[in-house]
């Protein structure tokens, strides 16, 4: 089944890409959540119309994205956790933490924008994290898991 998504959807494909899915999971989930519509011709012709003239404030968003990058790129971030017996941590690090650390760097990122290598962190140490601010935009970035001063 052809669709025209409407929104990102993880794993599937990024707004206005017109992806090929089961039918079940397109008629039962994706369609009546309003996440996309049947790909028809006349719905491709309005698609391809909108993304012409969306060009031009594309441009200028990757631009932005790619500021922030660069921003994101140069920051040293370090999160404190409290740890146990030698480095393990109490809980664990994710991209709920990271998000945090961003927005306090001045950087309001979505948390389901970010992913970091391995998932969870559980361990004191230095780690990679992937932000996707454009479909055209991923930056890596690496951050620090340091004890917490008592």
């Amino acid at each position: 089944m052809e669709l025209i998504l409407k929104q990102d959807v993880e794993n599937v494909g990024f707004k206005d890409d017109v992806v090929t899915v089961k039918n079940g999971y397109g008629r039962n989930f994706l369609i009546p959540q309003g996440v996309a519509v049947i790909a028809t011709s006349s719905a491709k012709k309005v698609l391809a119309e909108t993304l012409k003239q969306r060009a031009f404030k594309e441009e200028k968003l990757i631009k932005d994205a790619t500021k922030v990058a660069d921003a994101i790129k140069a920051l040293e971030i370090k999160i404190s956790a409290k740890t146990g017996e030698g480095d393990k941590l109490f809980g664990s690090v994710n991209n709920i933490n990271v998000a945090e650390a961003l927005e306090a760097a001045g950087h309001s990122i979505d948390k389901k924008f970010i992913k970091v290598e391995g998932g969870n962190v559980k361990r004191l140490g230095k780690y990679n994290a992937t932000v996707r601010l454009h479909r055209a935009v991923i930056v890596e970035m690496t951050f620090d898991v340091i004890e917490e001063s008592k």
